[in-house]
């Protein structure tokens, strides 16, 4: 009985390390399961092997596919000579949720950052550079986050594509839809107000 208790302890702190999730989190994550074998436990396990199986990333943009060119990366309606770079494959993915974007991406995998020692060469900056040229690309758009290590990162792209002739663009940055001002912070309130248009 104690072996059991320890696997089942085992599972829970592999949940609790999943971001958003605590212990407690965790340990009513599990439960739920356990409570609901057939349901839930069973079809989920089946699901996370054929993740781990077939997961990988895209070789052009970093996205996750199970083949190894994504099917964004192989859509050729997506060969709109843009391509948006994002810090993550999360940003990746909610660039997509907007289906606002018809162009491709390319996956960064993170932004520089001198306190983690984090450099270009870290980074798939020589990858973008390479995609530039091979695919023709004539507008580079910069969707990495209002942070002092995004936008170090993207200045750092806008000196290296310089030489390209390629458009540099980056999201703006402001009120959301929907927002009050009233709720927003500072540094969202500033950004809004440089970012202004005409009316």
């Amino acid at each position: 009985m104690a072996d059991a208790r320890d696997e089942i302890d085992a599972l829970i702190g592999q949940f609790s390390r999943l971001p958003g999730l605590g212990p407690r989190s965790a340990r009513r994550m599990v439960l739920h399961l356990l409570q609901r074998r057939d349901q839930a436990l069973r079809p989920l396990v089946m699901a996370l092997d054929r993740v781990a199986q077939t997961a990988q990333p895209c070789t052009r943009c970093g996205n996750i596919a199970t083949a190894p060119i994504c099917d964004i990366c192989a859509d050729p309606k997506r060969a709109t000579g843009e391509i948006c770079v994002v810090e993550d494959v999360a940003d990746l993915w909610a660039m997509e949720r907007g289906q606002v974007f018809t162009g491709r991406y390319h996956v960064l995998g993170g932004t520089l950052s001198a306190l983690d020692a984090v450099g270009p060469d870290d980074l798939h900056i020589p990858q973008l550079l390479e995609r530039i040229v091979s695919e023709g690309i004539r507008e580079v758009i910069l969707a990495l986050g209002a942070t002092v290590d995004g936008q170090t990162t993207a200045h750092y792209i806008a000196e290296s594509v310089e030489q390209t002739g390629v458009i540099l663009s980056a999201l703006a940055q402001g009120v959301p839809v929907g927002g009050e001002l009233d709720f927003l912070d500072d540094g969202t309130i500033g950004a809004a107000l440089r970012s202004r248009r005409a009316f």
